[in-house]
């Protein structure tokens, strides 16, 4: 994939934790979709856009309001790729429709002016977290995808409700070093690839990280969280600025 000339930088977001009583967000949102992506030739979105999204039937004004924001700047001539996260998994084609997101697989290379970047969520790099990596490999099968969506709305917000209090307290228990990504598994996956850069969210640990991979120059890019600001990469040729908004 390799983007036009016309427009001078690309936009890249992740873990916005979107919902509906954290209007501070939102708003943030808007006005960076209104006023600041329009100048960009693209927008990544990197995963957990929202807090929990429990399938594309869950309709109502808020997330008419997120699809609209998004669908007026893919209507304005800037196209906006969606990579799935851990919490928006069960997004599927309605609400990329509505939202007029371009879906990518869980990893996908981009060629960002000449510089061949790998651009995932991030929560396959935390190998260490062995009960969350399990989750996440049923999680992303079919069968279980198809068995949730096929449960009633109600029965499906309560179970997230549960699910997402039981996740809390995991984490709360858990080191730093367990939630964060495995060195190796960055590596495993950039020679994989054949790149020497990988922009990623989920750790909520904003940062551009340095590395040698066999000798050769790399650069880990982590995009930060929402929750008290916005959190934004803007990349254009030669030039990396991971910078925040505040609300």
């Amino acid at each position: 994939m390799t983007f036009p000339e016309n427009k001078p930088f690309t936009y890249f977001i992740s873990d916005l934790h979107l919902s509906a009583n954290r209007d501070d967000i939102n708003q943030c949102l808007f006005e960076f979709l209104r006023e600041q992506a329009p100048k960009a030739e693209a927008l990544y979105v990197l995963g957990d856009l929202f807090e929990v999204w429990i399938g594309d039937d869950d309709q109502n004004d808020f997330t008419l309001r997120i699809a609209n924001a998004f669908s007026a700047l893919n209507q304005s001539g800037v196209p906006v790729y969606f990579i799935h996260g851990n919490r928006d998994f069960l997004i599927r084609e309605r609400f990329a429709k509505q939202a007029g997101l371009i879906v990518l697989p869980e990893q996908q290379v981009v060629d960002l002016y000449g510089e061949a970047t790998l651009i995932m969520h991030g929560d396959e790099l935390c190998t260490k977290d062995i009960d969350y990596q399990a989750f996440r490999k049923k999680a992303r099968s079919w069968w279980w995808t198809r068995i949730m969506l096929s449960l009633p709305l109600a029965l499906r917000r309560k179970l997230a409700k549960k699910g997402r209090a039981t996740s809390q307290l995991k984490q709360s228990k858990l080191s730093a070093e367990i939630m964060d990504v495995t060195p190796e598994e960055v590596v495993n996956y950039m020679e994989k690839y054949a790149v020497r850069r990988l922009i990623h969210g989920h750790t909520h640990r904003p940062a551009i990280h340095d590395l040698v991979i066999n000798e050769q120059s790399a650069q880990r890019i982590v995009l930060g969280d929402w929750y008290e600001q916005g959190s934004v990469l803007k990349v254009s040729a030669g030039n990396i600025e991971l910078t925040s908004i505040q609300f």
